[in-house]
């Protein structure tokens, strides 16, 4: 497939009107953390169709690249039929892709990603205060949007002193709150995708069970 409306893209787009025009993949130039990440996702879901194993490191030469994430916006901003990869947050007017989940096509959203954050089972070694969740990249479950990166926070279960406690207790309490979840998706603070009411739930257990020697 080389073009943008060939017949089996054509056929997944029943009544759209495809231009024709070759269809120029972008990838970064740099070893990128967002690079692991779509491989990873390819890996997973592709059924074969993608040989190669997740790395920060594009596995192709000769085609379109561009450094850093500004790189990558730039260069599939500068012509037409182009396609790339990078956090949503910098997506800015460029159009997003809607990924194969299961038997439907789902669009980015925040609660896409959060779905399938809820999606994925735990990690080996994950408990009540260690929140570690193995994504599902090949998920089936409707609505969620397997192309996502996890942020976790960290802080110590004990602390020397009360006051260092309750201070990490606070700081954290506001991070995974609904307020503190809103600013952290804020494009000019860090634009990620708020957690879901159930996954607060679990970690609001686990800060409340930080305490002081």
């Amino acid at each position: 497939i080389t073009a943008w409306n060939d017949p089996a893209i054509a056929a997944e787009n029943p009544g759209v009107t495809l231009p024709e025009l070759d269809i120029i993949p972008v990838n970064r130039s740099d070893e990128s953390g967002t690079t692991e990440n779509f491989t990873e996702w390819l890996a997973a879901a592709a059924n074969g169709a993608w040989p190669h194993e997740a790395s920060g490191d594009w596995p192709l030469s000769g085609g379109q690249s561009g450094a850093q994430t500004q790189g990558m916006i730039d260069t599939v901003s500068s012509a037409e039929g182009t396609i790339g990869y990078a956090d949503a947050s910098r997506a800015g007017d460029l159009g997003t892709v809607a990924v194969g989940v299961g038997d439907a096509f789902v669009p980015y959203s925040a609660e896409a990603a959060a779905a399938v954050v809820d999606a994925s089972p735990a990690a080996e070694g994950a408990s009540d205060k260690q929140l570690t969740i193995e994504l599902d990249r090949a998920t089936t479950a409707a609505g969620a949007y397997p192309v996502v990166l996890i942020s976790y926070s960290i802080a110590c279960s004990v602390y020397d002193n009360q006051q260092d406690a309750d201070n990490v207790k606070g700081f954290l309490t506001y991070v995974a709150s609904e307020a503190g979840q809103q600013r952290a998706a804020d494009p000019t603070v860090a634009g990620s995708a708020p957690i879901s009411g159930e996954l607060r739930t679990a970690v609001e257990a686990a800060i409340a069970s930080i305490s002081a020697s």
